[in-house]
């Protein structure tokens, strides 16, 4: 497999080719001097430079199969690592959550993955390949989190380190804002001014702070790991080969800066520059007669005045309860007692540092 990933440079292709392996065969090589690297799994690299600076950045795609353009942007990532026309000096590992749908060219196999982390995986009886991928990929992201540096023993601190999860993805429908961001629940903790302006000087622009715990890939690496996590739409879903890359360039930019530890200035807050919300509310399905009152093809972040009529569900409208609410990720064919709606309203600063 080694010379098969160096001869191509294409993590993806060895990813899809071993998708179904049930026992896979980790191996580790070096990168000249600098680097050391690890595959744990189909679809699990980590690179570890010998001089490791203060950061542990966990970069994660295809929890849904068919968001492809976060594939294509990691995977030209992993690509420029292997050729070492990028070196990392921050420890850096890529995620591709969940081959096996990439393959189908669906969103999922049997069970939406991004509903299986923070113990998901393990409630009723049901087994399929996203749970056991879930649990798998959680293993991952706490052995990369808690694994010593080189020369360091379990017990000692002797670097600070800084642990960031940018979960990517694409939306189903289209946004009126193109590129957003979800900030996962945290109650006791204030938000980071830092992150929301870098991912602002990423071309995105929009954070939504949730107002709940969740059973998301980046809910579970902020509430297990305390890691600035984020669960990041980069727009539209398209197939593989029709995502105009260009539109990620500035996202490229600073991935690039941060696992190189570039010194990209990150201004301070400016509320001009970024749009807020935060989550009043979460929509779930409770019957199957569930339907939204809007067509298909109503974008995310449309907003609906007080008393307007959002869905109806076993002969019960669901109406609008502030005095405007913006709605995002709208699907009303989750199953019975999943989420089909969050609701929006406009967030202040006050919780921001």
């Amino acid at each position: 497999m080694l010379d098969t990933l160096m001869g191509s440079k294409d993590f993806l292709a060895l990813t899809l080719a071993h998708s179904n392996t049930p026992t896979f065969a980790s191996f580790s090589f070096a990168l000249s001097e600098h680097t050391q690297v690890h595959v744990w799994d189909s679809g699990v690299i980590v690179f570890e430079p010998h001089a490791c600076l203060g950061k542990d950045i966990v970069l994660s795609c295809a929890v849904h199969g068919n968001e492809t353009a976060p594939i294509e942007l990691c995977n030209a990532l992993i690509t420029r690592l292997l050729a070492q026309d990028i070196k990392p000096k921050q420890r850096v590992m890529f995620l591709i959550g969940n081959p096996q749908a990439i393959k189908l060219e669906r969103r999922f196999v049997d069970e939406n993955l991004n509903r299986l982390f923070n113990g998901g995986h393990s409630k009723g009886d049901a087994v399929n390949p996203e749970r056991v991928r879930a649990k798998k990929l959680e293993d991952y992201v706490e052995r990369f989190y808690n694994q010593p540096l080189k020369g360091q023993k379990n017990d000692e601190t002797l670097v600070a380190r800084t642990r960031i999860h940018y979960d990517l993805h694409t939306a189903i429908r289209a946004s009126k804002h193109e590129k957003f961001a979800i900030y996962p629940y945290s109650p006791n903790k204030k938000y980071s001014s830092e992150q929301i302006m870098f991912l602002a000087k990423s071309g995105i622009d929009t954070i939504l702070f949730h107002n709940e715990p969740t059973t998301t890939f980046s809910y579970f690496s902020a509430h297990h790991f305390q890691a600035h996590a984020f669960t990041i739409e980069l727009g539209k879903v398209y197939p593989f080969g029709q995502n105009d890359m260009s539109r990620f360039s500035a996202l490229n930019e600073r991935l690039i800066g941060l696992i190189t530890a570039q010194d990209l200035p990150i201004p301070s807050l400016n509320m001009a520059d970024v749009n807020l919300y935060r989550v009043a509310r979460s929509i779930n399905k409770h019957v199957e007669d569930f339907r939204f009152s809007f067509s298909d093809d109503v974008e995310n972040f449309t907003a609906f005045k007080q008393g307007e009529v959002l869905a109806t569900e076993g002969g019960k409208e669901v109406v609008v309860e502030h005095e405007m609410e913006a709605i995002v990720f709208p699907n009303a064919k989750v199953p019975v007692g999943q989420r089909t709606l969050l609701c929006l309203v406009p967030a202040s600063a006050d919780n921001i540092e």
